[in-house]
């Protein structure tokens, strides 16, 4: 039995890894056994990133006291609307 991968060292590994891994899937050439754990690995870090965005969407749901509003930029009078 193989060991279970090490955790991402944070979202943005977790995602640069899971890019790399789309990258070769898509490309071809790679036998099925190293194709299946390559998948494999994917789907672990696309639930690790999912439930990492879930956690920061959650926390920022709590500093806006669940009142989320519209983001509406400031436009300077001079400029054409």
């Amino acid at each position: 039995m193989k060991d279970a991968a090490p955790p991402p060292a944070s979202f943005e590994a977790a995602l640069a890894e899971l890019e790399g891994i789309v990258q070769k899937l898509e490309a071809g050439g790679t036998p099925l056994e190293e194709s299946l754990a390559a998948y494999e690995r994917g789907m672990a870090l696309l639930g690790y990133c999912q439930n990492t965005l879930n956690q920061a969407e959650q926390k920022i749901r709590q500093l806006e006291a669940g009142q989320l509003s519209e983001f509406l930029p400031d436009v300077d009078e001079g400029e054409a609307a």
